[in-house]
């Protein structure tokens, strides 16, 4: 099961400095449970209780209308019904203070091990990737911080790339297509400032110019390529 190595781990300050981005890893400490339990539908109160058991993180999802400034809003995907199917994700308002810890998204690296069927193609392209520092969230990233089965046969692997420089930029938008044609990729770019976009949308915009749907924490708009590219050093 993953856990961060304590270089992974980030203080509440130092977060709260950098600025939070969706697809982050929050551990709530026991106040934070406690008010997540108290507010919760019955219905989710097993998986949540279980989660707090486990020590298990939520994800950093964008904000909700109305949510107060000192509030993180999470999500909590639970695995897929194994008879239906259906995947739920239970929605978590929870005060910052009641944060204990948080983490990037999961390395591709260690989740490799979580990866089934997949595990082979997935190392091939994280050596291809050398200084690329891929992660990883979504079913993957979920099944390897728990343990549990997420991954089923339709699963998307989703990718989440920072590139530091724009040549970074190409390199890891064309090893992403090329492995594509082995693994059901998917997943996202994101520039400074917790700018993200599809990578696949990224490339057709490349190549047929587009405005391309830009997802922030806050909000959700179009931009073009170019005022993208501009937050990216020239090398």
């Amino acid at each position: 099961m993953y856990a961060p190595p304590e270089s992974e781990s980030l203080a509440l300050a130092t977060a709260a400095s950098q600025g939070l981005e969706r697809h982050m890893l929050c551990w709530l400490c026991e106040d934070g449970w406690r008010d997540v339990l108290r507010a919760a539908q019955p219905q989710h109160r097993i998986a949540l209780k279980l989660w707090q058991d486990q020590d298990w993180p939520a994800v950093v999802r964008r904000l909700d209308i109305g949510a107060q400034p000192d509030e993180v809003c999470l999500g909590l995907p639970l695995p897929p019904d194994e008879d239906t199917g259906e995947k739920v994700r239970i929605a978590l308002r929870v005060q910052a203070a009641h944060i204990a810890r948080m983490s990037p998204a999961v390395q591709l690296q260690a989740a490799i091990r979580s990866s089934g069927p997949w595990k082979q193609a997935l190392t091939a392209m994280e050596r291809d990737a050398e200084a690329l520092d891929l992660r990883v969230y979504g079913s993957l990233a979920m099944q390897a911080l728990t343990g549990l089965l997420y991954l089923s046969p339709t699963s998307d692997i989703d990718i989440l790339f920072h590139p530091r420089g724009r040549r970074q930029l190409t390199e890891g938008v064309a090893l992403l297509s090329r492995h594509a044609a082995h693994l059901p990729l998917d997943g996202e770019i994101v520039f400074p400032g917790g700018q993200a976009v599809s990578w696949k949308e990224w490339s057709m915009a490349m190549a047929h110019p587009a405005k391309v749907m830009v997802k922030q924490l806050h909000s959700v708009r179009l931009a073009d390529t170019a005022s993208l590219m501009a937050t990216l050093e020239d090398v």
